[in-house]
């Protein structure tokens, strides 16, 4: 009897330890993304954002953090992340790191959206100001002035700012009055005032300690509540990937700038010397980069207009006497061209416009390039020739023989046959007046 109560209690024991095992493997089979965006909020992020959003969802993770360092950046991107993360089925966490890093402008906006929001120290987030409607053009770097329609279209950009994150906040329990506070006024704050103010939920040092403070919290998802379980679970790094690593680096306005810039010289290149193949190759492939991160970027057509009506007049100025004036209209042309490249009306002007500090210079070379470089390519042209066939007329030599109807000559060391209008006798000088296939015409040298 007490032999079959031992091997009971024996086997509620196995059966016990055996729920407790599949319970700990079922809690370290949750997995946690970790995503990693570093730079301005473009197309390239709403892809790496919104991709790996949905993927989480197919793989039921248990929540997704995004570490996130942004000065702001386009609009459109922003509300395409806004809405993903709205629409998500897995907690998004924000996660404003590492220290010294902000959260700007766009950056606000997604940050009020995120299901929890946290901070790192020495970390801030605010100046969500919508872009100035008036500024751009100028290339002496002021901002044009505002006029009653300029003021107007800003004033409605503004509300619907403000309508947007207003209803971002109330959605998150997040404080409604500073976030507008933030697009109207541009105000910044440190994170211990946002956790203060209620703009993130914590400051946390590191992601353990984040990781942890998320367990057993309940957030709303579209789908009903869920209260996350965090605590064991698989931290998986997903990094933003070496293609749209490079896709960032040539969506930089001013990388773009130049592949186009550099495009231009290797096809001007290879339609100057024909076959030289690498120039055309080389700027085939460049203007094709630059072109693929105008898809990324606001560009603005009448500025890459300009630009090319620019190095039209560069170009003229070569073959048509203007006294300069192609060149100053093509000088002129390029610069509005560079300034007005990128629309600044749905971003920070300040990341989506052409340093000058790049302009400047490209502007200067490419003005030297065609002036100085073309100019010598055409006197070349204008030059006699001093090879082949027409490069023989003018030059001088020795009659071999007496020459009249026929004869042999000697010109650069190179035997040739004759003929003369008037004879000419044997050793005489003689100059080249003209050349028929292989037979020269020549006359006695007088000096």
């Amino acid at each position: 009897m007490k032999r079959k109560i031992i091997t009971a209690l024996f086997s509620i024991v196995l059966l016990a330890a055996s729920i407790i095992l599949a319970d700990d493997n079922s809690a370290q089979q949750k997995e946690i993304w970790v995503l990693e965006y570093d730079g301005v909020i473009n197309p390239v992020a709403a892809s790496y954002i919104g991709d790996n959003i949905y993927d989480a969802e197919k793989s039921g993770v248990e929540c997704l953090i995004l570490k996130m360092d942004t000065p702001g950046g386009l609009m459109t991107s922003m509300r395409d992340i806004i809405k993903i993360i709205l629409n998500s089925e897995v907690p998004v966490v924000v996660y404003i790191s590492p220290r010294g890093a902000q959260s700007a402008s766009a950056g606000v906006f997604i940050t009020v959206s995120a299901h929890f929001a946290a901070m790192a120290p020495g970390t801030n987030i605010g100046a969500a100001h919508p872009v100035n409607m008036g500024g751009g053009g100028n290339p002496f770097g002021g901002d044009k002035p505002d006029t009653s329609e300029t003021k107007t279209m800003m004033e409605k950009v503004t509300n619907d700012a403000v309508a947007q994150i207003r209803s971002l906040a109330r959605e998150r329990g997040r404080n409604e009055k500073w976030v507008e506070e933030a697009v109207r006024k541009s105000v910044s704050i440190t994170e211990t005032e946002a956790v203060d103010l209620g703009i993130v939920d914590l400051i946390a040092g590191d992601l353990d300690d984040l990781i942890e403070y998320l367990d057993g919290k309940v957030t709303k998802l579209p789908d009903g509540e869920k209260t996350l379980a965090t605590h064991n679970a698989r931290i998986v790094e997903r990094p933003l990937g070496f293609h749209r690593k490079i896709l960032n680096i040539i969506s930089d306005t001013n990388i773009a700038y130049l592949l186009m810039i550099l495009g231009f010289y290797g096809l001007f290149f290879e339609i100057r010397s024909p076959g030289a193949i690498f120039p055309g190759v080389l700027g085939g492939i460049f203007l094709v980069l630059a072109f693929f991160a105008f898809q990324i970027l606001p560009i603005n057509y009448a500025g890459l207009a300009l630009i090319i009506i620019a190095i039209i007049l560069f170009i003229l100025e070569i073959s048509i006497t203007s006294y300069g004036l192609l060149t100053i209209g093509g000088l002129i042309s390029m610069i509005l061209g560079s300034m007005m490249l990128f629309d600044v009306s749905e971003a920070p002007k300040a990341l989506f416009s052409v340093s000058l500090a790049v302009i400047i210079p490209v502007v200067i070379c490419t003005v030297l390039f065609f002036v100085v470089a073309l100019s010598y390519a055409a006197k070349a042209h204008k030059n006699k020739p001093t090879t082949g066939m027409e490069g023989i007329i003018g030059e001088m030599g020795r009659a071999i023989t007496e020459i009249g109807n026929s004869g042999t000559v000697e010109v650069h060391g190179e035997i040739w046959k004759a003929t003369a209008l008037e004879p000419i006798s044997k050793n005489a000088q003689i100059t080249v007046k003209a050349v028929d296939h292989m037979l020269l015409t020549v006359e006695e040298f007088k000096s």
